[in-house]
């Protein structure tokens, strides 16, 4: 079509960007994966994948059928290592004949031997396990290797490395949709403001408590959400205390900001949490439940949280937290920590572990001999 006016042809726009396209790869691929339906990775090899935490034994079975029994099932490094095998790429055990209880158990459960032979996965598997955290699934992903015109993954959803590095992006593109005025107990001028963005388009929500000056450091928390422990007030965290400790201290300073991130069970999931206090009533700490069900040590992010302190117009902050990581990546992200006042809950039986695991290996600035001390004197 000529643009009569300029004498030339127009170039017609697409509706969608680049930037759009990739999101939609990825979130179609994840809620594949969570409808327990397989979805395909393209980089310099292609992969077909199915999350075990959403498949169905009669899913699992038609998998193994399409692959004639060339599938495998890929472990992360955490998971590999807590059943005894060393890598830092992950773990390909090979399903032949391997029923769907079978793969359940390699994937995450604890009843399980090292299994006698196995590879090291290719580095590209990681991008499938970006996908199953983006479904809040398990990472325990059951693959096979494919030709890129293989036609009996004809029609599955797709993504490609490149979508994933492009669409990380969109995790620091947010925007406020509502405000407003939510008297709190003892701090009646609590504005709630909502933030839409990210992949998944995920609502987050910063609490503004009275007035603070901005001028200076903002006292500010970054809370993740804890449904156990800051609304039921379970007894085996201190999530709800520091949560309402967090808001006292705002409030006596004359404001602050506590950033509420939707990344339940240190970004795992309900699911996932609730999976992981079930291996630690067996005896396991925090740290090695999650190991042993595919996941690091912690699996939070905080793109989130510096685009909304970009919005609030916060740059300086003093950081409620005993976690040093989350000073690092304030300031690495150019929001200026100025100083860091720790946040401390009640010391009970049930979260005495807990704690101390935060302590001596997560590098939580807690004090062990305290916290021991605490539980004492009762």
């Amino acid at each position: 079509m000529l643009d009569t006016a300029a004498g030339m042809s127009r170039v017609p726009r697409a509706f969608l960007e680049p930037l759009d396209v990739a999101r939609r790869s990825c979130e179609i691929a994840a809620a594949e994966l969570r409808y327990g339906r397989p979805v395909v990775f393209r980089s310099d090899r292609s992969f077909a994948a199915l999350a075990l935490d959403a498949a169905s034994a009669a899913g699992y079975d038609r998998f193994a059928d399409v692959t004639e029994g060339t599938h495998s099932i890929f472990l992360t490094p955490p998971r590999a290592a807590a059943i005894g095998m060393a890598t830092s790429t992950g773990a390909l055990v090979g399903l032949r004949d391997a029923s769907f209880e079978r793969a359940c158990a390699l994937g995450y459960r604890l009843d399980v031997d090292r299994p006698e032979t196995w590879s090291e996965a290719p580095p590209e598997l990681s991008h499938l396990t970006l996908m199953s955290s983006l479904a809040l699934l398990l990472p325990a992903l059951v693959v096979v290797e494919i030709e890129p015109d293989d036609e009996a993954f004809a029609g599955i959803a797709q993504f490609t490395k490149g979508d994933v590095a492009f669409a990380s992006e969109a995790e620091k593109q947010f925007e406020i949709v509502a405000r407003t005025f939510v008297p709190l107990p003892d701090m009646p001028k609590s504005e709630f403001v909502v933030f839409r963005g990210g992949l998944s388009q995920r609502d987050q929500l910063a609490i503004v408590v009275g007035n603070p000056d901005r001028r200076g450091p903002v006292p500010t928390r970054i809370h993740s959400s804890c449904l156990t422990g800051d609304l039921f007030g379970s007894l085996k965290c201190d999530c709800g205390d520091q949560l309402r400790g967090s808001l006292r201290t705002m409030a006596s300073r004359g404001g602050g900001v506590l950033l509420y991130l939707d990344q339940e069970g240190r970004g795992t999931g309900i699911a996932a949490k609730m999976r992981a206090y079930g291996y630690q009533s067996l005896g396991l700490d925090t740290i090695d439940a999650d190991a042993a069900l595919g996941f690091g040590p912690d699996a939070r992010r905080y793109e989130a949280a510096i685009a909304m302190l970009d919005l609030l117009g916060i740059l300086n902050v003093e950081l409620l937290t005993n976690n040093p990581s989350k000073a690092a990546f304030l300031e690495n992200a150019g929001i200026a920590v100025t100083r860091r006042t720790a946040v401390l809950g009640e010391v009970t039986r049930d979260n005495r572990n807990y704690l101390t695991t935060k302590a001596r290996r997560a590098g939580h600035m807690l004090d062990v001999a305290a916290i021991a001390s605490a539980l004492a004197t009762k």
